[in-house]
Protein backbone atom coordinates (compact mmCIF):
# COMPACT_ATOMS: atom_id res chain seq x y z
CA UNK A 1 0.00 0.00 0.00
CA UNK A 2 1.25 3.45 -0.46
CA UNK A 3 2.59 5.66 2.00
CA UNK A 4 -0.02 7.54 3.91
CA UNK A 5 -2.59 5.69 2.62
CA UNK A 6 -4.86 3.70 5.08
CA UNK A 7 -8.34 1.69 5.18
CA UNK A 8 -10.53 1.91 8.09
CA UNK A 9 -14.37 0.50 8.72
CA UNK A 10 -16.79 3.11 9.73
CA UNK A 11 -20.46 3.16 10.22
CA UNK A 12 -22.30 6.15 9.86
CA UNK A 13 -26.52 7.41 8.61
CA UNK A 14 -27.84 9.46 5.69
CA UNK A 15 -30.90 9.30 4.00
CA UNK A 16 -31.73 8.67 0.54
CA UNK A 17 -34.85 9.01 -1.63
CA UNK A 18 -35.56 6.55 -3.99
CA UNK A 19 -38.38 5.59 -6.10
CA UNK A 20 -39.98 2.42 -5.15
CA UNK A 21 -41.33 0.47 -8.43
CA UNK A 22 -45.30 1.55 -6.21
CA UNK A 23 -44.23 5.53 -6.72
CA UNK A 24 -43.41 4.86 -10.46
CA UNK A 25 -46.48 3.53 -11.13
CA UNK A 26 -48.71 5.83 -9.71
CA UNK A 27 -46.89 8.92 -11.31
CA UNK A 28 -47.44 6.93 -14.36
CA UNK A 29 -51.08 6.60 -13.07
CA UNK A 30 -50.98 10.08 -12.38
CA UNK A 31 -50.24 11.75 -15.54
CA UNK A 32 -53.04 9.70 -17.69
CA UNK A 33 -56.00 11.52 -19.08
CA UNK A 34 -59.67 9.73 -19.33
CA UNK A 35 -59.01 7.65 -22.45
CA UNK A 36 -55.46 6.39 -21.45
CA UNK A 37 -56.66 5.35 -18.64
CA UNK A 38 -59.53 3.79 -19.23
CA UNK A 39 -57.20 1.48 -21.69
CA UNK A 40 -54.66 1.26 -18.98
CA UNK A 41 -57.34 -0.29 -16.74
CA UNK A 42 -58.78 -3.17 -19.72
CA UNK A 43 -54.91 -3.94 -20.33
CA UNK A 44 -54.93 -5.09 -16.68
CA UNK A 45 -57.91 -6.47 -16.60
CA UNK A 46 -57.23 -8.68 -19.50
CA UNK A 47 -53.71 -9.69 -18.06
CA UNK A 48 -54.43 -10.24 -14.20
CA UNK A 49 -56.97 -12.30 -12.84
CA UNK A 50 -57.22 -11.27 -9.73
CA UNK A 51 -58.29 -7.74 -10.73
CA UNK A 52 -61.74 -6.95 -11.45
CA UNK A 53 -64.35 -4.70 -11.62
CA UNK A 54 -66.84 -3.60 -8.92
CA UNK A 55 -69.44 -2.25 -11.02
CA UNK A 56 -69.73 -5.34 -12.73
CA UNK A 57 -68.57 -8.26 -10.38
CA UNK A 58 -70.73 -10.80 -10.03
CA UNK A 59 -72.59 -11.67 -6.34
CA UNK A 60 -70.51 -14.43 -3.90
CA UNK A 61 -73.74 -16.68 -5.26
CA UNK A 62 -73.74 -16.32 -8.72
CA UNK A 63 -69.92 -16.64 -8.65
CA UNK A 64 -70.15 -19.64 -6.30
CA UNK A 65 -72.34 -21.16 -9.01
CA UNK A 66 -70.35 -20.76 -12.25
CA UNK A 67 -67.66 -22.17 -9.80
CA UNK A 68 -69.72 -25.38 -8.97
CA UNK A 69 -70.40 -25.62 -12.78
CA UNK A 70 -67.14 -25.72 -13.76
CA UNK A 71 -66.36 -28.13 -11.12
CA UNK A 72 -69.08 -30.43 -12.51
CA UNK A 73 -67.96 -30.08 -16.08
CA UNK A 74 -64.58 -30.72 -15.36
CA UNK A 75 -65.26 -33.79 -13.49
CA UNK A 76 -67.22 -34.94 -16.30
CA UNK A 77 -64.76 -34.36 -18.96
CA UNK A 78 -61.71 -35.91 -16.84
CA UNK A 79 -60.26 -32.95 -16.10
CA UNK A 80 -58.86 -31.42 -12.49
CA UNK A 81 -60.92 -29.30 -10.61
CA UNK A 82 -60.16 -26.08 -8.54
CA UNK A 83 -59.45 -28.41 -5.75
CA UNK A 84 -57.21 -30.53 -7.71
CA UNK A 85 -54.96 -27.38 -8.47
CA UNK A 86 -51.23 -28.55 -7.25
CA UNK A 87 -47.78 -27.04 -8.11
CA UNK A 88 -46.86 -29.03 -10.54
CA UNK A 89 -49.55 -27.31 -12.99
CA UNK A 90 -48.36 -24.02 -11.73
CA UNK A 91 -44.88 -24.78 -12.64
CA UNK A 92 -45.75 -25.67 -16.00
CA UNK A 93 -48.12 -22.54 -16.48
CA UNK A 94 -44.99 -20.71 -15.22
CA UNK A 95 -42.70 -22.47 -17.37
CA UNK A 96 -45.09 -21.85 -20.20
CA UNK A 97 -44.66 -18.01 -19.43
CA UNK A 98 -41.06 -17.53 -19.41
CA UNK A 99 -40.99 -19.27 -22.71
CA UNK A 100 -43.97 -17.45 -24.43
CA UNK A 101 -43.88 -13.93 -22.67
CA UNK A 102 -43.04 -11.55 -20.35
CA UNK A 103 -46.93 -11.81 -18.98
CA UNK A 104 -47.01 -13.81 -15.86
CA UNK A 105 -51.08 -14.60 -16.84
CA UNK A 106 -51.34 -14.49 -20.47
CA UNK A 107 -51.73 -17.64 -20.85
CA UNK A 108 -54.27 -17.83 -17.70
CA UNK A 109 -56.19 -14.11 -19.86
CA UNK A 110 -55.73 -16.21 -23.26
CA UNK A 111 -57.92 -19.13 -21.96
CA UNK A 112 -60.31 -16.47 -20.23
CA UNK A 113 -61.20 -14.57 -23.28
CA UNK A 114 -61.28 -17.54 -25.74
CA UNK A 115 -64.04 -18.78 -23.26
CA UNK A 116 -65.65 -15.78 -23.29
CA UNK A 117 -66.15 -15.40 -27.29
CA UNK A 118 -67.88 -17.88 -27.28
CA UNK A 119 -70.69 -16.38 -24.84
CA UNK A 120 -69.96 -13.12 -26.11
CA UNK A 121 -70.12 -13.63 -30.12
CA UNK A 122 -73.49 -12.74 -30.44
CA UNK A 123 -73.16 -9.16 -28.28
CA UNK A 124 -70.02 -8.63 -30.47
CA UNK A 125 -71.94 -9.30 -34.00
CA UNK A 126 -74.68 -7.04 -32.81
CA UNK A 127 -72.23 -4.29 -31.82
CA UNK A 128 -70.64 -4.38 -35.32
CA UNK A 129 -73.58 -4.74 -37.17
CA UNK A 130 -74.79 -1.18 -34.98
CA UNK A 131 -71.55 0.62 -35.86
CA UNK A 132 -71.26 3.58 -37.99
CA UNK A 133 -69.71 3.38 -41.44
CA UNK A 134 -66.56 3.97 -42.57
CA UNK A 135 -67.25 7.71 -44.31
CA UNK A 136 -66.29 8.14 -47.92
CA UNK A 137 -62.77 8.89 -48.51
CA UNK A 138 -62.04 11.64 -51.53
CA UNK A 139 -60.28 8.59 -53.52
CA UNK A 140 -63.34 6.49 -53.05
CA UNK A 141 -65.20 9.85 -54.03
CA UNK A 142 -63.51 10.63 -57.12
CA UNK A 143 -63.02 6.99 -58.43
CA UNK A 144 -66.46 6.70 -58.97
CA UNK A 145 -66.56 9.91 -61.16
CA UNK A 146 -63.22 8.06 -62.86
CA UNK A 147 -64.74 4.98 -63.52
CA UNK A 148 -67.72 6.15 -65.78
CA UNK A 149 -65.23 8.43 -68.23
CA UNK A 150 -64.49 6.81 -71.79
CA UNK A 151 -60.48 6.76 -71.54
CA UNK A 152 -57.57 4.52 -73.05
CA UNK A 153 -56.28 2.21 -70.90
CA UNK A 154 -53.34 4.26 -70.33
CA UNK A 155 -54.95 7.32 -69.32
CA UNK A 156 -56.95 5.58 -66.58
CA UNK A 157 -54.31 4.68 -65.03
CA UNK A 158 -52.62 7.61 -65.11
CA UNK A 159 -55.84 9.34 -63.64
CA UNK A 160 -56.05 6.46 -61.00
CA UNK A 161 -52.59 7.52 -60.10
CA UNK A 162 -53.03 11.00 -59.74
CA UNK A 163 -56.08 10.43 -57.26
CA UNK A 164 -54.59 8.13 -54.78
CA UNK A 165 -51.64 10.91 -54.57
CA UNK A 166 -54.13 13.80 -53.49
CA UNK A 167 -54.27 14.88 -49.74
CA UNK A 168 -57.34 14.92 -47.97
CA UNK A 169 -57.67 18.43 -48.80
CA UNK A 170 -57.62 17.79 -52.20
CA UNK A 171 -54.07 19.39 -53.29
CA UNK A 172 -51.41 17.34 -55.57
CA UNK A 173 -48.68 18.19 -53.76
CA UNK A 174 -46.50 15.46 -55.49
CA UNK A 175 -44.72 16.12 -59.21
CA UNK A 176 -46.09 14.27 -61.83
CA UNK A 177 -42.93 13.01 -62.57
CA UNK A 178 -42.62 10.87 -59.15
CA UNK A 179 -46.00 9.58 -59.85
CA UNK A 180 -44.31 8.03 -62.83
CA UNK A 181 -41.81 6.62 -61.25
CA UNK A 182 -43.64 5.38 -58.55
CA UNK A 183 -45.65 3.49 -60.99
CA UNK A 184 -45.88 -0.03 -61.63
CA UNK A 185 -45.28 -0.67 -64.82
CA UNK A 186 -44.36 2.65 -64.91
CA UNK A 187 -46.37 5.42 -66.74
CA UNK A 188 -45.41 8.34 -68.86
CA UNK A 189 -44.93 11.83 -67.83
CA UNK A 190 -46.97 12.80 -71.04
CA UNK A 191 -49.76 10.31 -69.91
CA UNK A 192 -50.11 11.59 -66.54
CA UNK A 193 -50.30 15.39 -68.10
CA UNK A 194 -52.92 14.44 -70.33
CA UNK A 195 -55.32 12.81 -67.51
CA UNK A 196 -54.66 15.76 -64.73
CA UNK A 197 -56.97 18.48 -66.36
CA UNK A 198 -59.56 15.30 -66.67
CA UNK A 199 -59.20 14.88 -62.84
CA UNK A 200 -59.30 18.66 -62.28
CA UNK A 201 -62.75 18.43 -64.04
CA UNK A 202 -63.97 15.74 -61.06
CA UNK A 203 -66.09 17.06 -58.69
CA UNK A 204 -65.39 18.64 -55.98
CA UNK A 205 -64.23 21.81 -58.24
CA UNK A 206 -60.67 22.66 -57.87
CA UNK A 207 -59.22 19.14 -56.90
CA UNK A 208 -56.36 18.24 -57.58
CA UNK A 209 -54.61 21.95 -58.13
CA UNK A 210 -50.88 21.94 -57.32
CA UNK A 211 -51.25 25.59 -55.73
CA UNK A 212 -53.85 27.95 -54.11
CA UNK A 213 -54.24 30.41 -57.53
CA UNK A 214 -54.94 27.41 -59.92
CA UNK A 215 -57.49 25.81 -56.87
CA UNK A 216 -59.31 29.11 -57.13
CA UNK A 217 -59.19 30.01 -60.43
CA UNK A 218 -60.49 26.25 -61.30
CA UNK A 219 -63.20 27.30 -59.36
CA UNK A 220 -63.74 30.64 -61.29
CA UNK A 221 -63.47 28.67 -64.53
CA UNK A 222 -66.69 26.51 -63.31
CA UNK A 223 -68.51 29.67 -62.29
CA UNK A 224 -71.10 31.05 -64.89
CA UNK A 225 -71.34 35.03 -65.52
CA UNK A 226 -68.84 37.47 -65.30
CA UNK A 227 -66.05 36.63 -63.01
CA UNK A 228 -63.12 38.98 -64.69
CA UNK A 229 -62.58 41.07 -62.20
CA UNK A 230 -62.36 37.97 -59.68
CA UNK A 231 -60.28 35.99 -62.22
CA UNK A 232 -57.58 39.32 -62.25
CA UNK A 233 -57.23 39.35 -58.56
CA UNK A 234 -56.54 35.67 -58.65
CA UNK A 235 -53.96 35.59 -61.23
CA UNK A 236 -52.21 38.95 -60.77
CA UNK A 237 -53.37 40.50 -57.89
CA UNK A 238 -53.36 37.82 -54.95
CA UNK A 239 -50.85 38.66 -52.67
CA UNK A 240 -51.82 42.21 -52.85
CA UNK A 241 -55.76 41.23 -52.03
CA UNK A 242 -54.48 38.90 -48.88
CA UNK A 243 -52.67 42.25 -47.62
CA UNK A 244 -55.70 44.30 -47.63
CA UNK A 245 -53.66 46.60 -50.01
CA UNK A 246 -57.15 47.29 -52.53
CA UNK A 247 -55.89 51.20 -53.36
CA UNK A 248 -52.52 49.20 -54.88
CA UNK A 249 -55.23 47.13 -56.72
CA UNK A 250 -57.08 49.68 -58.34
CA UNK A 251 -54.51 51.90 -59.58
CA UNK A 252 -52.87 49.14 -60.99
CA UNK A 253 -56.33 47.58 -62.61
CA UNK A 254 -58.51 50.44 -63.34
CA UNK A 255 -61.28 48.85 -61.09
CA UNK A 256 -62.83 50.80 -58.36
CA UNK A 257 -62.30 49.89 -54.28
CA UNK A 258 -65.88 49.66 -54.21
CA UNK A 259 -65.81 46.76 -57.16
CA UNK A 260 -62.47 45.53 -55.94
CA UNK A 261 -64.28 44.75 -52.30
CA UNK A 262 -67.65 42.80 -54.17
CA UNK A 263 -65.13 41.03 -55.70
CA UNK A 264 -63.18 39.71 -52.75
CA UNK A 265 -66.61 39.08 -50.93
CA UNK A 266 -67.78 37.11 -53.44
CA UNK A 267 -64.61 35.01 -53.52
CA UNK A 268 -65.15 34.85 -50.10
CA UNK A 269 -68.70 33.42 -49.90
CA UNK A 270 -68.75 31.01 -53.39
CA UNK A 271 -64.87 29.43 -53.31
CA UNK A 272 -62.82 26.90 -50.73
CA UNK A 273 -59.22 27.44 -50.59
CA UNK A 274 -59.36 23.23 -49.38
CA UNK A 275 -62.14 21.50 -52.17
CA UNK A 276 -61.10 18.07 -50.46
CA UNK A 277 -62.62 19.07 -47.08
CA UNK A 278 -66.25 19.44 -48.58
CA UNK A 279 -66.25 15.63 -49.15
CA UNK A 280 -63.75 14.49 -46.85
CA UNK A 281 -64.15 16.05 -42.74
CA UNK A 282 -61.32 16.66 -41.16
CA UNK A 283 -60.72 14.73 -37.94
CA UNK A 284 -61.18 16.14 -34.86
CA UNK A 285 -58.95 14.67 -32.18
CA UNK A 286 -61.75 12.91 -29.52
CA UNK A 287 -61.73 14.81 -26.46
CA UNK A 288 -63.23 13.22 -23.33
CA UNK A 289 -62.91 15.28 -19.93
CA UNK A 290 -62.10 14.29 -16.88
CA UNK A 291 -63.62 16.61 -15.19
CA UNK A 292 -66.77 17.90 -14.77
CA UNK A 293 -67.51 20.99 -13.00
CA UNK A 294 -71.11 22.55 -12.51
CA UNK A 295 -73.57 24.95 -10.89
CA UNK A 296 -74.75 23.25 -7.55
CA UNK A 297 -77.91 22.15 -7.12
CA UNK A 298 -78.25 24.10 -3.77
CA UNK A 299 -77.48 27.05 -5.15
CA UNK A 300 -74.23 28.77 -5.45
CA UNK A 301 -70.97 27.78 -5.81
CA UNK A 302 -70.24 25.07 -7.67
CA UNK A 303 -69.64 21.26 -7.68
CA UNK A 304 -66.82 19.11 -8.54
CA UNK A 305 -66.74 15.25 -10.17
CA UNK A 306 -64.74 13.50 -12.05
CA UNK A 307 -65.97 11.64 -14.79
CA UNK A 308 -66.42 7.66 -15.22
CA UNK A 309 -63.58 7.15 -17.54
CA UNK A 310 -61.47 8.74 -14.84
CA UNK A 311 -62.68 7.81 -12.15
CA UNK A 312 -62.97 3.70 -12.57
CA UNK A 313 -63.82 1.28 -9.75
CA UNK A 314 -61.88 -1.72 -8.97
CA UNK A 315 -61.51 -4.32 -6.35
CA UNK A 316 -59.54 -7.62 -5.77
CA UNK A 317 -61.31 -10.44 -6.89
CA UNK A 318 -62.40 -12.70 -3.77
CA UNK A 319 -61.67 -16.22 -6.03
CA UNK A 320 -58.24 -14.95 -6.15
CA UNK A 321 -58.28 -14.13 -2.29
CA UNK A 322 -59.35 -17.41 -1.31
CA UNK A 323 -56.77 -19.23 -3.70
CA UNK A 324 -53.81 -17.45 -1.50
CA UNK A 325 -55.07 -18.56 1.68
CA UNK A 326 -56.40 -21.51 0.71
CA UNK A 327 -53.42 -23.47 3.25
CA UNK A 328 -54.11 -27.07 1.39
CA UNK A 329 -52.13 -25.13 -2.04
CA UNK A 330 -48.72 -25.47 -2.81
CA UNK A 331 -46.10 -22.60 -2.11
CA UNK A 332 -45.91 -21.93 -6.08
CA UNK A 333 -50.09 -21.86 -6.39
CA UNK A 334 -49.89 -19.25 -3.44
CA UNK A 335 -47.02 -17.51 -4.74
CA UNK A 336 -48.22 -17.01 -8.09
CA UNK A 337 -51.52 -15.38 -6.85
CA UNK A 338 -49.38 -13.10 -4.11
CA UNK A 339 -47.52 -11.57 -7.16
CA UNK A 340 -51.02 -10.49 -9.13
CA UNK A 341 -52.86 -9.77 -5.71
CA UNK A 342 -49.86 -7.54 -5.30
CA UNK A 343 -50.00 -5.88 -8.46
CA UNK A 344 -53.42 -5.12 -8.53
CA UNK A 345 -53.65 -3.84 -4.94
CA UNK A 346 -50.39 -1.18 -6.14
CA UNK A 347 -52.43 -0.67 -9.45
CA UNK A 348 -55.87 0.64 -7.11
CA UNK A 349 -54.10 2.55 -5.05
CA UNK A 350 -52.66 4.37 -7.79
CA UNK A 351 -55.78 5.19 -9.56
CA UNK A 352 -57.34 5.92 -6.17
CA UNK A 353 -54.26 8.51 -5.81
CA UNK A 354 -54.81 9.84 -8.97
CA UNK A 355 -58.51 10.24 -8.21
CA UNK A 356 -57.95 12.19 -4.93
CA UNK A 357 -55.34 13.94 -6.14
CA UNK A 358 -57.30 15.53 -9.77
CA UNK A 359 -60.47 16.04 -7.60
CA UNK A 360 -58.48 17.89 -5.20
CA UNK A 361 -56.52 20.08 -7.45
CA UNK A 362 -59.73 20.95 -9.63
CA UNK A 363 -61.53 22.47 -6.40
CA UNK A 364 -58.52 24.55 -5.81
CA UNK A 365 -59.01 25.61 -9.72
CA UNK A 366 -62.55 26.39 -8.87
CA UNK A 367 -61.93 27.96 -5.49
CA UNK A 368 -58.93 30.64 -7.03
CA UNK A 369 -60.77 30.94 -10.57
CA UNK A 370 -64.20 31.69 -9.50
CA UNK A 371 -64.31 35.24 -11.29
CA UNK A 372 -63.95 32.92 -14.45
CA UNK A 373 -67.14 30.53 -13.91
CA UNK A 374 -69.00 33.97 -13.35
CA UNK A 375 -68.10 36.17 -16.24
CA UNK A 376 -65.66 34.69 -18.20
CA UNK A 377 -61.87 34.49 -19.52
CA UNK A 378 -61.59 38.04 -18.65
CA UNK A 379 -61.93 37.20 -14.87
CA UNK A 380 -58.94 34.76 -14.97
CA UNK A 381 -56.81 35.24 -11.98
CA UNK A 382 -53.20 34.33 -11.68
CA UNK A 383 -52.52 31.03 -10.49
CA UNK A 384 -48.84 29.35 -10.96
CA UNK A 385 -48.75 25.76 -10.32
CA UNK A 386 -45.74 26.64 -7.78
CA UNK A 387 -48.06 28.52 -5.39
CA UNK A 388 -50.73 25.27 -5.42
CA UNK A 389 -47.90 22.69 -5.22
CA UNK A 390 -47.04 25.09 -1.46
CA UNK A 391 -50.50 25.11 -0.88
CA UNK A 392 -50.90 21.46 -1.32
CA UNK A 393 -47.60 20.59 0.33
CA UNK A 394 -46.38 18.41 -3.13
CA UNK A 395 -43.76 19.18 -5.56
CA UNK A 396 -44.86 21.54 -8.41
CA UNK A 397 -43.95 18.36 -10.83
CA UNK A 398 -47.01 16.60 -9.52
CA UNK A 399 -49.32 19.40 -9.90
CA UNK A 400 -47.91 19.19 -13.60
CA UNK A 401 -48.75 15.54 -13.98
CA UNK A 402 -52.11 15.96 -12.21
CA UNK A 403 -53.40 18.51 -15.14
CA UNK A 404 -51.03 16.98 -17.77
CA UNK A 405 -53.03 16.18 -20.77
CA UNK A 406 -56.41 16.43 -18.75
CA UNK A 407 -59.97 18.24 -19.49
CA UNK A 408 -62.28 20.58 -17.83
CA UNK A 409 -66.26 20.33 -18.58
CA UNK A 410 -67.23 23.58 -17.17
CA UNK A 411 -70.85 25.83 -17.92
CA UNK A 412 -68.67 27.84 -20.30
CA UNK A 413 -67.55 24.84 -22.12
CA UNK A 414 -64.41 22.78 -22.20
CA UNK A 415 -60.53 23.31 -21.31
CA UNK A 416 -57.82 22.17 -21.32
CA UNK A 417 -56.56 22.40 -16.78
CA UNK A 418 -53.67 24.17 -17.65
CA UNK A 419 -55.79 27.05 -18.99
CA UNK A 420 -56.07 28.13 -15.65
CA UNK A 421 -52.60 27.90 -14.62
CA UNK A 422 -51.24 31.05 -16.00
CA UNK A 423 -48.62 34.23 -15.48
CA UNK A 424 -49.74 37.57 -15.08
CA UNK A 425 -49.14 41.23 -13.97
CA UNK A 426 -50.59 43.42 -11.72
CA UNK A 427 -53.07 46.70 -12.24
CA UNK A 428 -52.67 49.79 -11.40
CA UNK A 429 -55.10 49.38 -7.81
CA UNK A 430 -52.88 46.21 -7.13
CA UNK A 431 -55.09 43.62 -8.53
CA UNK A 432 -53.70 40.52 -10.41
CA UNK A 433 -54.37 40.13 -13.89
CA UNK A 434 -53.66 36.76 -16.05
CA UNK A 435 -51.83 37.10 -19.58
CA UNK A 436 -54.91 35.20 -20.72
CA UNK A 437 -57.05 37.82 -19.21
CA UNK A 438 -55.10 40.50 -21.12
CA UNK A 439 -55.12 38.63 -24.07
CA UNK A 440 -58.82 38.74 -24.02
CA UNK A 441 -58.90 42.56 -23.66
CA UNK A 442 -56.93 42.21 -26.66
CA UNK A 443 -59.03 40.61 -28.78
CA UNK A 444 -62.61 42.37 -27.56
CA UNK A 445 -61.46 46.00 -28.62
CA UNK A 446 -60.06 44.94 -31.65
CA UNK A 447 -64.02 43.30 -32.32
CA UNK A 448 -65.32 46.64 -31.37
CA UNK A 449 -63.24 48.78 -33.43
CA UNK A 450 -63.75 51.25 -35.80
CA UNK A 451 -63.20 48.78 -39.31
CA UNK A 452 -62.69 51.90 -41.57
CA UNK A 453 -60.13 53.34 -38.40
CA UNK A 454 -58.68 50.25 -37.14
CA UNK A 455 -56.95 50.56 -33.88
CA UNK A 456 -52.87 49.41 -34.07
CA UNK A 457 -50.71 48.01 -32.06
CA UNK A 458 -49.37 51.62 -30.35
CA UNK A 459 -53.18 52.37 -29.85
CA UNK A 460 -54.29 48.81 -28.18
CA UNK A 461 -51.63 49.24 -26.18
CA UNK A 462 -52.27 52.98 -24.38
CA UNK A 463 -56.30 51.58 -24.46
CA UNK A 464 -55.36 49.27 -22.05
CA UNK A 465 -53.13 51.47 -20.22
CA UNK A 466 -55.95 53.34 -19.34
CA UNK A 467 -57.74 50.81 -18.03
CA UNK A 468 -54.81 50.12 -15.63
CA UNK A 469 -53.35 47.26 -17.29
CA UNK A 470 -49.35 47.98 -18.10
CA UNK A 471 -48.51 46.43 -21.72
CA UNK A 472 -45.92 47.31 -23.89
CA UNK A 473 -46.97 47.89 -27.89
CA UNK A 474 -44.77 44.63 -28.51
CA UNK A 475 -46.55 42.39 -26.10
CA UNK A 476 -49.77 43.99 -28.13
CA UNK A 477 -47.96 42.54 -31.58
CA UNK A 478 -47.44 39.47 -30.03
CA UNK A 479 -50.92 38.23 -28.58
CA UNK A 480 -51.97 39.61 -31.40
CA UNK A 481 -50.50 37.00 -33.68
CA UNK A 482 -51.15 34.38 -31.18
CA UNK A 483 -54.70 35.02 -31.39
CA UNK A 484 -54.38 35.01 -35.30
CA UNK A 485 -55.69 38.40 -35.85
CA UNK A 486 -53.77 40.78 -38.85
CA UNK A 487 -52.15 43.70 -38.49
CA UNK A 488 -54.24 47.17 -38.71
CA UNK A 489 -53.42 47.78 -42.39
CA UNK A 490 -54.84 44.10 -43.30
CA UNK A 491 -58.40 44.71 -41.16
CA UNK A 492 -59.11 48.29 -42.69
CA UNK A 493 -62.52 48.19 -44.50
CA UNK A 494 -62.74 50.12 -47.29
Amino acid sequence: MAPGLSQSLGQYMRMEQKLTPQLIQSMSILQLNAMALENRVAEELEKNFSLEEAEHARSDSDRNGSERSRSESAQRNGDAGPDDINGESFQRLDRLTREYGSDESRGFANTVSRGAMVGERDAKMDAMANAASRPESLAEHLLVQWAVLELDDEIRRAGEAIIYSLEDDGYLRVHLDEIAADSRPELAVASLEEALPLVQQLDPVGVAARDYQECLLLQLDALTGDNRIEKELVRNHLRDVVRNRYPAISKATGFSVGEITEAVKAMQSTLHLHPGYTVVEREIPRITPDVIIEDSESGGGFDVRLTRASSPQLRLSQSAIDMLQDKSSSKEVRDFVRKHLESASALIDAIKFRRDRLKLVAERIVERQADFFEIGPEGLKVLRMSELADELECDPSTISRTVAGKYVQTPRGIFPMRYFFTGGTESSSGESTSWDSVKTSVQKLIEEEDKKNPYNDDQVAALLNERGIDISRRTVAKYRQQLGIPSSRQRKEF
